[in-house]
C-alpha cells in the first residue's frame, strides 16, 4: 500500500538532494523508514522518508547548543546527543529550510575526511611528499 503524501516531502526531497551534493555523499537505509545522508559509509543527517512526519538528526558540534533552544529540538536518542547530535522534529509543518541545509553543511564537515572537506573548499590536494 502506498504511503499517504505529506506537504513535507518536497521538502525533504530538497534537503536529501541538497546533501548528496557534497563530495562523496550517497544515501544510507539503515533501518526501515529512513533514507540517511552519508559519506564514506558515515551518516551526517538522519532523515525520514516521503510520507511520513518530517525529522532530521544532525551532528553539530559548532550550533548543537543554539540548536537545542529551538521548539521541537532535543538530543538525538541512542547516546548520539552526547556527541554533539540534535534531533528536530516539526509537528507544526513550518520547516526552516535555509537553516536545515546550515545544519547539513556543518554535519557533513564534521563527518566527512579531510580531504573531502577541502575539495568541498576549492582547495588544492595536497601534493604526494617526495622522498
Amino acid at each position: 500500500m502506498a504511503k499517504k503524501k505529506t506537504a513535507t516531502d518536497a521538502i525533504l526531497k530538497e534537503l536529501r538532494a541538497y546533501g548528496l551534493a557534497y563530495p562523496g555523499a550517497h544515501t544510507k537505509s539503515p533501518w526501515p523508514g529512513h533514507l540517511d545522508l552519508a559519506v564514506k559509509d558515515k551518516t551526517f543527517a538522519y532523515l525520514s522518508i516521503e510520507g511520513e512526519p518530517l525529522s532530521i538528526s544532525c551532528k553539530l558540534p559548532k550550533s548543537s547548543q543554539i540548536a537545542l533552544e529551538l521548539p521541537h529540538a532535543k538530543p538525538t536518542e541512542y547516546g548520539l546527543g552526547k556527541s554533539g547530535w540534535v534531533s528536530m522534529s516539526f509537528p507544526d509543518g513550518d520547516v526552516p529550510v535555509a537553516m536545515l541545509k546550515q545544519w547539513i553543511e556543518e554535519s557533513y564537515r564534521a563527518q566527512a575526511p579531510k580531504k573531502l572537506v577541502k575539495e568541498l573548499d576549492g582547495e588544492p590536494a595536497a601534493k604526494p611528499k617526495r622522498r
